[in-house]
């Protein structure tokens, strides 16, 4: 048994048996042993960053931790976007980057780079095998450390003659340190900021579905104050059926006015609230000054205990919440624009959907519209790094296969990773992709006019747009296998919708909307 094989058998010994791949030329020893062992599902990506994306979201949906294969530091440094996003989300992943064999890294070669170094900057573990005896033991570590703290980036480096040479028998992974808990008095403490006035629960990381959403919820009722969840999270619950949070919001101001009765602060799973940029004359956080914050746990802690811990010290197991009703927006009239395909969306969504929304500047609308629609869950670009919906919407796809997946993404972000559309056609997979067409980066006039610029010239716009020439979703969905359609009108995004909903397998929805932008100078 070589090294390579000793990986494999290593992996799916230790329950890791998704490979999300872009193999290389150092890595066909990998891919050899991979194809030896058909319980391992292997999926091709045909970009790195369509790997890192897929395995974060295949852990957002099932917990479960998947292999990437990356071929050495440039294959590495394509996947990093997508890492920052998982790393972001608390995702659990292997990358298995393979190397030049060591005695080869002595050789100035073409794609030698530093692997270990590019890793150490978004891995939470790195380690170049040494031997291939080594490979078993370090790869079943790398699990291990995957699924420690609710989920971590470990990347293995394997050079080329660790693969190929004599390895040992396959190692099970040991299971993952317990998770750390807050002291008693911690937890006293934050019970009783709970019940002071302006007090509010932020939940976060695993605690925002599930039991632990439902379980936050009888807290906050208990305590009387406000149960809130931040504006990105890995995995929220939401639509009939849940219990009512508020969420924050992305435009600073909004977000402060939010806030701005909130005088205690109980954060559990995620981090005290942060603007995403620094604007000049705004503060960086949307809280007010006099804020008590009580950091209860992040999201790599045993929120389970200290949630169950809250409950027992307010009374709150007994308590029953009213969820979120289902109430269907009104059928729209009048122009297709990002409100009104909310409001389309929300009406045809079917039960138990996957919505994934990188929509930027049309998700807001969207956001609203969902909020009181059929129960479904909202995975976010936790990072973001744009580029993450369409390969976070294949992993989602490929963990939960009995469920429908939309993805939601604008033009610009799509372009990142479009080439996710191939993998969803070669697996099958059953996602419906909606495009918001408004030709180019829009959240950036906004940007722009947020710090001050109002003056709009040829450069500027010729950074923003996507025109000239005009990006034809229609045709690129279908180079790639994809059915797709256009829709410049509410009844041709309702039918589209109908269509793609009803149908098994990948489509996609170009909706073309009126944009506003400013007249250049």
């Amino acid at each position: 048994m070589n090294g390579a094989q000793s990986l494999v058998k290593t992996l799916l010994a230790s329950g890791v048996d998704t490979c999300f791949a872009n193999p290389g030329t150092s890595e066909m020893h990998f891919v050899a042993a991979l194809d030896e062992n058909p319980a391992m599902r292997c999926i091709l990506c045909l970009f790195e960053g369509g790997t890192s994306g897929a395995a974060d979201g295949y852990f957002r949906m099932s917990g479960r931790v998947a292999a990437t294969m990356l071929h050495l530091a440039p294959g590495f440094g394509n996947a990093y976007s997508n890492l920052h996003n998982a790393r972001k989300a608390g995702s659990g992943m292997v990358n298995i980057m393979g190397d030049h064999a060591t005695y080869h890294l002595a050789f100035e070669s073409p794609l030698k780079g530093d692997t270990e170094g590019i890793s150490r900057t978004i891995s939470h573990w790195t380690r170049s095998s040494l031997s291939a005896s080594d490979v078993a033991r370090d790869g079943a570590e790398a699990v291990r450390v995957a699924r420690s703290a609710n989920g971590r980036i470990a990347t293995l480096v394997l050079p080329a003659d660790t693969a190929w040479g004599d390895g040992s028998e396959p190692v099970q992974a040991l299971e993952p340190p317990a998770l750390f808990r807050p002291s008693s008095a911690e937890l006293d403490a934050a019970a009783e900021a709970l019940k002071a006035d302006g007090a509010a629960l932020l939940l976060g990381g695993q605690a925002t579905h599930g039991p632990l959403l439902r379980l936050g919820a009888q807290i906050a009722q208990a305590a009387d104050c406000r149960l809130m969840v931040p504006l990105h999270s890995p995995r929220l619950e939401r639509g009939a059926g849940t219990p009512p949070v508020e969420q924050l919001l992305y435009p600073v101001d909004a977000n402060a006015e939010l806030l701005k009765g909130v005088r205690s602060l109980v954060v559990c799973g995620t981090h005290a609230p942060v603007n995403f940029f620094a604007y000049p004359g705004k503060p960086s956080v949307p809280t007010r000054p006099d804020i008590h914050v009580q950091d209860l746990a992040d999201e790599t802690m045993d929120l389970a205990f200290v949630l169950n811990g809250l409950a027992d010290r307010l009374g709150a197991h007994s308590e029953t919440v009213a969820p979120v009703e289902l109430a269907l927006p009104e059928r729209p009239e009048g122009a297709l624009t990002a409100t009104s395909a909310g409001a389309l969306i929300a009406r045809a969504m079917p039960e138990n959907a996957i919505v994934v929304n990188e929509a930027v500047t049309s998700g807001a609308p969207i956001t609203t519209a969902t909020r009181t629609g059929p129960h479904h869950d909202w995975l976010i670009t936790m990072g973001g790094a744009i580029g993450q919906c369409l390969p976070c919407a294949t992993g989602a796809a490929v963990a939960c296969p009995d469920r429908k997946v939309l993805a939601l993404t604008g033009d610009g972000s799509a372009m990142y990773t479009l080439q996710s559309l191939w993998t969803m056609a070669r697996e099958r997979l059953d996602v419906t992709v909606i495009v918001f067409a408004n030709r180019g980066y829009q959240i950036l006039h906004g940007e722009l006019a947020n710090l001050g610029v109002t003056q709009v010239g040829r450069n500027a716009r010729a950074m923003f747009d996507v025109e000239d020439p005009t990006l034809d979703w229609v045709a690129l969905a279908e180079g790639h296998g994809v059915p797709g359609t256009r829709a410049t009108t509410i009844d041709e995004m309702e039918a589209a919708l109908d269509e793609a909903l009803a149908a098994p397998g990948p489509r996609l929805i170009e909706v073309v909307l009126s944009r506003l932008i400013p007249a250049a100078a």
